[in-house]
């Protein structure tokens, strides 16, 4: 019984140093527990105790850049520090790119009199959050099918009953995650290293068609019955530009493993959607009075146009 305990105890320490280190709680100064965007023009500190007031209300004190342009200091309109003195909300002149890292250095910070130095401190968006931000773009507001058009061949030959399409969208989302941890792997170990990006197409072609073949060969011995439906579009997934483009975007962005991962697994949940959205609309279509010139394809591209306008309202959505 008291090592079952144990086990629990260590399992929920696990669990509670992982989600703080995702969560990102830790700042690079001792003085400061918190910094975080409040909307897109402030950027709010907490302090672990009081500072000055005639100090924190010095815009001088402090200077605001983007990582990616060190040398380009955004202007600040105004301080505000609140009535405790332990929390300061810096207001900018212009919106924010709060998709972007920011670095804030305050100088001299001072408290109860003393002078304890400069912070320079990362300002940036919780990391879950982030991750769940890659996650939802990739499944709803940059849907690959109806966003992007890509995978069109596979989405359009599959998608005729449900069963069909669950099956796929399953296999499809299993292939992409793995093929995309796959490439994320040899791009940081051996393509970056030794300066190989450009050969990142041809390695990661090879990496989905190893993925598929192992799929197309387990799939046959467990669900024969699902492998015969899938026909020739389970070969398909290997010349998918959907799911080759998820690895290149990955190599761009340069993600590490986890932001890999929500981006491979959102692609997949995102075609799995398309598909099983088509898959219940063209059930329907079959019993509906459709003129003859429209049967078949041209009805289905009408569909996937309403679907993609839909869509669509997702667009500039901002998620965390």
């Amino acid at each position: 019984m008291t090592s079952l305990f144990n086990k629990k105890y260590i399992l929920f320490l696990l669990l509670l140093a992982f989600f703080l280190i995702i969560c990102g709680c830790k700042t690079e100064h001792r003085f400061i527990k918190k910094v975080s965007f409040k909307g897109n023009q402030i950027i709010e500190v907490i302090f672990a105790g009081k500072v000055d007031e005639r100090w924190a209300t010095t815009i001088s004190n402090f200077s605001v850049n983007e990582n990616t342009d060190p040398d380009i200091f955004l202007e600040i309109k105004s301080v505000f520090l609140k009535s405790n003195k332990s929390k300061l909300t810096i207001q900018m002149n212009e919106p924010l790119n709060t998709v972007n890292t920011h670095t804030l250095a305050i100088k001299n910070i001072i408290t109860e009199g003393k002078n304890i130095g400069t912070a320079l401190v990362n300002v940036k968006k919780l990391y879950f959050g982030y991750l769940i931000s890659i996650l939802m773009g990739a499944m709803l507001i940059q849907n690959y099918v109806f966003v992007k058009y890509l995978g069109l061949c596979v989405y359009l030959g599959v998608s005729k009953k449900k069963s069909t399409a669950m099956g796929m969208g399953v296999t499809f989302t299993i292939v992409t995650v793995f093929a995309t941890s796959i490439s994320w792997v040899l791009y940081q170990y051996v393509l970056k290293p030794y300066q190989l990006d450009f050969l990142q197409i041809i390695i990661f072609i090879g990496i989905v068609s190893l993925t598929v073949q192992g799929v197309d060969t387990i799939l046959r011995k467990v669900n024969p019955i699902l492998y015969k439906e899938f026909g020739v579009y389970l070969v398909l997934v290997i010349s998918s530009c959907l799911i080759l483009a998820v690895p290149l975007i990955m190599a761009a962005s340069n993600y590490n493993y986890l932001e890999c991962f929500m981006l491979s697994s959102g692609a997949g949940l995102g075609f799995w959607i398309a598909l099983f959205l088509m898959a219940c609309v063209r059930e329907r279509l079959e019993l509906a009075v459709i003129p003859p010139s429209y049967q078949g394809l041209p009805i289905a591209f009408i569909v996937s146009g309403l679907f993609a306008l839909s869509f669509m309202g997702f667009s500039g959505m901002s998620i965390f």
